[in-house]
C-alpha cells in the first residue's frame, strides 16, 4: 500500500472512531450505542488492517481479523441481546442533556490534541497525527461513565474506553503482537461476559439496571 492510500485509509477510519464516539455521547438509545460499537470495532479493524498492509506485517492482519471478529461481531451480539431486554423498560435519561454532552465533547477532543503532543513528536506520519484520536476515545468513554445511569451503558462506556486505548497502541507502537491482542481481546471478552451476566441479575432482582435507582435500595 503507498503512502497516500494509507493516509485515506487511516484518517476515514479515524474519523468514524471519532464520529461513532460522539454519537454514542448524543444518542440516548442503547440499541443504537450498540450499534455504533459494532462500527466503532470495524473502523479499529480497518486502522489495523491498513496498517499492516502498509508495513507488509502479515501478523498485523491476523490482528486486525480478530479485532474485527471480536469487537465488531461478538460483543456487538452479546450486548445487543441484552439491550433488547433494556430498551424494553424505557429510554434511558443521562445525567447530561445531549446538547452539553456535545459540547463537552468538542472540550475534550481539544484536551485530548493537546495532550497527546508528545506522541505527536514519535513520528510525522499519518499514523502519529491521528493518534490523538485514540486519546479522545479515551476521554469519551470517561465522559460517558459518568453521565450513564444504566450498567450495560458503562459497560459500552468501557468498551470505547479500550478502543481508544487499542488505537493509541496500535498508532504509536506501529501495532501489537498477535498474542497480546488476544490476551487482551480474552480478557476484555470475559469482563463483558461476567457483567452482563451481573446486569441480567441486577434486572431480575431490583426490575431494572439505573444505577442511580440502585444506589437508594437498603437492607
Amino acid at each position: 500500500m503507498d503512502d497516500v492510500a494509507f493516509a485515506q485509509i487511516l484518517g476515514s477510519a479515524a474519523g468514524v472512531l471519532l464520529l461513532s464516539a460522539v454519537l454514542m455521547v448524543w444518542r440516548s438509545s442503547l440499541r443504537a450505542a450498540v450499534r455504533l460499537l459494532c462500527v466503532q470495532g470495524a473502523a479499529l479493524a480497518l486502522l489495523v488492517a491498513a496498517i499492516g498492509l502498509h508495513a507488509r506485517e502479515v501478523a498485523l492482519l491476523a490482528v486486525a481479523a480478530l479485532v474485527l471478529a471480536l469487537k465488531a461481531v461478538t460483543l456487538p451480539i452479546v450486548l445487543g441481546r441484552r439491550a433488547t431486554v433494556d430498551a424494553a423498560a424505557g429510554r434511558e435519561a443521562p445525567r447530561i442533556a445531549p446538547t452539553t454532552g456535545l459540547v463537552a465533547v468538542s472540550m475534550l477532543v481539544t484536551l485530548a490534541y493537546l495532550v497527546s503532543r508528545p506522541l505527536l513528536a514519535l513520528g510525522a506520519g499519518p499514523a502519529a497525527r491521528a493518534a490523538p484520536v485514540g486519546m479522545a476515545l479515551v476521554l469519551i468513554g470517561f465522559l460517558l461513565l459518568v453521565t450513564r445511569r444504566r450498567a450495560l451503558s458503562q459497560l459500552i462506556a468501557f468498551l470505547v474506553l479500550d478502543n481508544g486505548i487499542a488505537a493509541v497502541a496500535f498508532l504509536t507502537a506501529g501495532g501489537v503482537p498477535l498474542v497480546v491482542e488476544l490476551g487482551a481481546s480474552l480478557d476484555v471478552l470475559l469482563v463483558v461476559l461476567i457483567l452482563q451476566v451481573l446486569s441480567s441479575r441486577i434486572q431480575v432482582a431490583a426490575h431494572g439496571s439505573d444505577l442511580d435507582e440502585l444506589t437508594e435500595l437498603r437492607d
